[in-house]
């Protein structure tokens, strides 16, 4: 059996398919932007077909005719033309392929775009949710598999049909006994196929999964972090060790699939010369009793050769199209996920933003509706599937079930850093399975939290850790919707407001701070796409980050490397500063965390902060007792709940719990 069979019923075991005729529909169309190609291609293979089919009759006339006669004016245009049917049907196979590969990478194209635009939409619950190897593998992986189903094993179905069709034909006419005799050795092919290809398909398996152990393993001692780990701890000699051990494995289940897998082959091609033998021999006593030529028998034995591919390549073919169409229903799960955050179709498009803030009754809880995320899919051979990575240690859950509590399969928002967004400390601190979403002392992440910002003041959150203070500023933005209650801006709730214009109106400065592996300039333009060289470096010099870009060799474009890796601490969020000065959003949502940043950094970045919070309504995670100082309201967050407000000296009379954090965080700052 060819490769693609082999490998198909390698799969086999993996894929349930459920073949309907809406699937299958919504499949081919799309297929129909390239019925023009799909159509040539078919135009491509009857010729193929037919050019296939007349070097066996050639060889039948030499042989029965030309030799024999010693004709040598025929012998010489009959060896012309075996040479000129290779070069036709080298030309054909060339148009067919360049059709071929327009049509399969317009496909690839198109549903990569439709499932990447898909995401861009999903909101932040569902990322908190999905692990990022998933979504490679079905912008990847399953995208090429789905095209796989038009651009080849469509084409390779019907390109086998056509083959089979001709060749049983031609087959027919020459000696009908033969020809059935040569089908009845079919089953003998797929008993052999099915018993050997389970076995193949389990050492396929395991290679995989040794090998994806392998992988895993390089990944996590390999990237910066990992490295810098090993050198610190000295454990490069043990490492290796290790390494050396799973590289073994994949080595010996290497050799052990080779040796299987040309038995495999080897007992294929006794199957096959069983009938070649049985055809060539009552063959061979036709031609002696004169029924038949030699030429006749020399033909046949050649299209006896190309029906046996051609019937195996039918033989797999249920189970390519399966395959094919598993990775459309992955494909198709994405772009049929409901959006957690909608945009109503007249949402209002926010103009002239006066920044006015007002929570009434919020109530929000992180509770996952199962059917807005991606099914878990078992991926052999990927690093996502590997347990412990280093230990070696098998994940908890069973394959295909969740167990978020573990993190295994599916995360909780605790189990999810969002770089860029909020704060690693807070996010985990206020959004883990034991201060918020799944605690047992409350159902909700907040509970009836109401306050008003009004345009231009500056509103401080202070709290003990898992207040639930960044998971309020998560539905600044609409990151999340609230459960109950409602939440507005300048007077419009906001999910009555276009998500791009809200966006516009927001800007989130965080303590940890995601830049992408680009230069300074476009990490900075990344806020405004049209921004001056004037208007960046005034919001450089805003950020007082300006001064330390143009002594950089490259100045503004200046790589910074994989997350800023490249800068320290204060310089990326100066950097964030500075993006979100040119944004200049009329809401800022702040997490102004310092306290891991040396004292010089830490003056820059307060200094820039007095200039970035001006003028704008300003939500800010206080860490520090300046900002609490001037800012126009405190609230005083505990388990989800407002339960103090005011300014500073008003809570501290109240001797409550702001008046013990201020003992225990803040008071030191001002002796």
């Amino acid at each position: 059996m060819h490769g693609g069979g082999w490998f198909a019923y390698m799969r086999s075991g993996d894929e349930k398919p459920k073949l309907t005729r809406k699937l299958l529909g919504r499949v081919l169309s799309y297929a129909l932007p390239y019925r023009g190609k799909i159509g040539g291609m078919l135009v491509l293979i009857l010729l193929t077909t037919g050019v296939s089919l007349v070097s066996p009759l050639i060889f039948r006339t030499m042989i029965d005719q030309v030799l024999p006669q010693k004709d040598f004016n025929r012998l010489v245009l009959l060896a012309l033309a075996l040479l000129f049917l290779p070069i036709l049907s080298g030309l054909i196979s060339v148009v067919q392929r360049r059709l071929n590969s327009a049509v399969g990478e317009g496909v690839t194209f198109d549903l990569r775009v439709a499932l990447f635009a898909r995401l861009q939409r999903m909101s932040l619950r569902f990322f908190t949710n999905t692990k990022v190897g998933e979504l490679m593998s079905r912008l990847n992986n399953d995208v090429v598999g789905a095209q796989n189903a038009i651009s080849n094993t469509i084409v390779n179905i019907i390109t086998n049909i056509i083959e089979a069709i001709a060749l049983l034909v031609v087959m027919l006419s020459l000696e009908w006994r033969l020809t059935i005799l040569s089908v009845l050795i079919m089953p003998l092919f797929i008993v052999a196929a099915q018993k050997l290809g389970k076995i193949l398909r389990d050492i396929a398996r395991r290679s995989m999964e040794l090998n994806a152990e392998m992988n895993a393993h390089m990944n996590e001692t390999l990237n910066i972090g990992g490295a810098l780990l090993i050198k610190l701890f000295g454990r490069a000699q043990q490492e290796t060790n290790r390494f050396r051990e799973r590289a073994g494995n994949v080595r010996d289940i290497g050799v052990r699939r080779a040796v299987i897998g040309s038995t495999f082959f080897m007992i294929l091609g006794l199957v096959s010369a069983v009938g070649t033998a049985l055809v060539y021999g009552l063959g061979g006593w036709y031609v002696i009793q004169g029924s038949f030529t030699i030429g006749t028998i020399v033909a046949f034995g050649s299209y006896l050769g190309q029906l046996y591919g051609t019937l195996q390549g039918l033989a797999s073919a249920p189970v390519d199209f399966s395959t094919s169409m598993v990775s459309f229903e992955r494909v198709f799960e994405v772009i049929d996920l409901p959006h957690d955050i909608v945009e109503k179709q007249d949402a209002l498009e926010l103009k002239d933003v006066k920044g006015d803030l007002l929570f009434e009754n919020v109530t929000f809880n992180y509770d996952v509706d199962e059917s807005k995320l991606l099914k878990v899919v078992k991926r052999y051979g990927r690093m996502e599937d590997v347990g412990a990575v280093l230990s070696g240690k098998k994940a908890a859950a069973e394959e295909g079930k969740q167990a978020p509590d573990k993190g295994q399969d599916q995360q909780s928002p605790a189990a999810v850093s969002i770089p860029g967004i909020f704060s690693q400390e807070e996010q985990s601190a206020s959004d883990s399975p034991e201060d918020e979403p799944t605690s047992q002392a409350r159902d909700s992440a907040l509970e009836d939290i109401s306050f008003h910002a009004a345009p231009g003041q500056l509103v401080a959150l202070v709290g003990p850790s898992g207040a639930g203070k960044t998971s309020l500023t998560y539905l600044i933005p609409r990151l999340y919707d609230p459960s109950g209650g409602v939440i507005r801006m300048d007077g419009q709730d906001l999910r009555d407001l276009t998500l791009d214009s809200l966006s516009s109106a927001i800007g989130v400065v965080t303590q940890e701070t995601y830049l992408f592996h680009d230069t300074i300039l476009t990490n900075l333009t990344y806020a405004k796409m049209d921004a001056t060289q004037a208007e960046i470096e005034a919001a450089a010099k805003a950020a007082n980050i300006h001064q330390f870009i143009i002594d950089l060799p490259e100045s503004y474009n200046t790589i910074v490397g994989e997350r800023g890796y490249r800068l320290s601490g204060g310089e990326k969020q100066r950097i964030a500063l500075a993006r979100v000065i040119l944004k200049n959003p009329k809401i800022l949502v702040l997490d102004e965390a310092t306290s891991s940043l040396d004292s010089e950094s830490e003056a820059l970045i307060q200094d820039a902060l007095k200039r970035v919070m001006a003028g704008r309504t300003s939500i800010v995670i206080a860490h520090r007792l300046s900002t609490i100082l001037a800012a126009d309201l405190i609230l005083v967050m505990d388990r989800g709940r407002i339960v103090e407000r005011g300014t500073h000296e008003q809570l501290l009379a109240m001797g409550g719990l702001y008046s013990q954090l201020y003992e225990t965080q803040f008071r030191s700052e001002r002796g």
